[in-house]
């Protein structure tokens, strides 16, 4: 065995680093008066440094790909198609996720029989629809770039991206400006990325440190319906639809797609798995690069199946069952209706679980108060949300690419390479070597 761990592979660093970051958490939560607080002064700043180097160049990456793929999607098909099947995707996968969040509460019933249960307070406000349209159209970008409004973002670019198209060999240029800004971003996210098993190793360190197996014991029942809808989800939900829809292997598309489900369980954070998912999306699943930087971004901003439809949809029942509130028929459909729509304003970053919460506990009134029960293990079931969340962002590009011929079955089916083989600039001197999609030739003139 080769004791220089910098030469192993990517999975196998991190796996390391979980290993090691488990026990160390373990030695500090048994060995310590106040785990939590040893966690925060030695574990939680490695851990946040580096989750924010991710966020730090995420978010003009984001711009970046937006604004280049916008223009080139002209090339590969229908804009409009391509945006409207994505979407529409995306809301099927969040019902159906939703759908066996409910059912698993409903069988399981997580808030029967509890004891007392770890009481830490929050403050939650009920979340309008006059904040999701603020995120969606923020009147200051620069703003909305700091604060990590991510889907303002997106729509600035999406905008700024159709203008550079509208005014013709202008904004070709400025695409082209734009284009090498993303290689550049591409190129600060991957020394970024490389970092992940240190990163990893303060994560999973100070989520052990600071909880222990006995702080999941008043709430058990309620940690294992989230994980056990999310495991429904990504071994049964997504790889039916990769099959009967797709067309494609689903057990290939898990192999591919691990190393960003890996990531994603590890960070808790949809945005900052972006970059990885993107590579994944394109190198290792075979989606055509100009529809993947398009899709990728979107999905990391607004669709989130375990954050925003299975944890909303368990906890609301969660909260029923504890507080002792009936449930008919049409609260059920409201639920499921305010945890597909309201995943528009849950945004990218670490607790947006939190927010589609709120807003569906609101609609169906259920008391907020209760909120707070299920604070104290928050970081433990978002790593499992966060996977679904970036597992559905990978499995929508795939089934949309596959229906519109931009997917690569060829790159999809083949050993899958290694993402930290490469650099940005051969990333890119790849994408522009991938076969593209050409029009139908034109007919022949009567």
């Amino acid at each position: 065995m080769n004791l220089r761990v910098w030469k192993w592979q990517f999975w196998q660093q991190i796996v390391l680093s979980l290993v090691l970051g488990v026990a160390v958490g373990a030695l500090i939560h048994n060995l310590t008066d106040d785990g939590q607080a040893t966690a925060e002064d030695w574990l939680d700043p490695f851990g946040d440094v580096y989750v924010s180097l991710l966020k730090i160049v995420v978010v003009p990456l984001v711009f970046a790909a937006i604004v280049v793929s916008v223009g080139r999607l002209r090339n590969v098909g229908s804009v409009a198609r391509l945006t409207g099947k994505t979407l529409g995707w995306f809301v099927v996968t969040s019902a159906i996720a939703t759908a066996i969040g409910l059912a698993v509460a409903l069988i399981i019933k997580p808030g029967k029989g509890l004891g007392k249960l770890a009481n830490e307070s929050t403050e939650t406000d009920p979340v309008t629809w006059t904040q999701v349209l603020h995120n969606l159209f923020p009147s200051n970008i620069i703003k909305a770039m700091g604060d990590g409004n991510v889907l303002g973002v997106v729509t600035f670019a999406v905008l700024f991206g159709a203008a550079l198209v509208a005014i013709g060999e202008r904004g070709e240029r400025i695409t082209g400006i734009i284009d090498d800004l993303y290689l550049v971003m591409q190129k600060a996210v991957w020394w970024v990325v490389r970092l992940t098993p240190i990163g990893s190793f303060f994560l999973i360190g100070s989520v052990v440190a600071t909880y222990g197996p006995s702080s999941l014991e008043p709430l058990a029942k309620f940690t294992g319906a989230i994980y056990l809808a999310v495991a429904i989800m990504l071994l049964l939900g997504y790889p039916i639809l990769l099959q009967v829809f797709g067309r494609v292997n689903p057990l290939k598309f898990l192999r591919n797609s691990w190393p960003a489900i890996e990531f994603a369980f590890v960070s808790s954070s949809s945005i900052a798995t972006l970059p990885i998912a993107q590579r994944v999306s394109i190198e290792r699943n075979g989606v055509q690069p100009e529809y993947a930087n398009f899709a990728q971004p979107l999905g990391a901003t607004i669709k989130f199946d375990g954050c925003g439809a299975i944890y909303p949809a368990v906890a609301a029942v969660f909260v029923a069952q504890y507080t002792g509130v009936s449930l008919g028929i049409a609260d059920y459909a409201l639920i499921a209706l305010a945890a597909v729509i309201g995943q528009l304003g849950t945004g990218g970053t670490p607790g947006p679980a939190l927010v589609a919460l709120t807003l569906t506990l609101t609609t169906v009134g259920l008391p907020l108060q209760a909120v707070g029960y299920l604070i104290a293990i928050d970081k433990v079931i978002d790593m499992a949300r966060t996977a679904l969340n970036v597992t559905g962002q990978l499995t929508v590009p795939v089934l949309v690419a596959k229906s519109e011929g931009l997917l690569n079955e060829e790159i999809f089916n083949s050993k899958p390479v290694e993402l930290t083989s490469t650099d940005a600039d051969e990333t890119r001197d790849h994408d522009r070597e991938r076969p593209r999609r050409e029009p139908p030739p034109e007919p022949a003139p009567a």
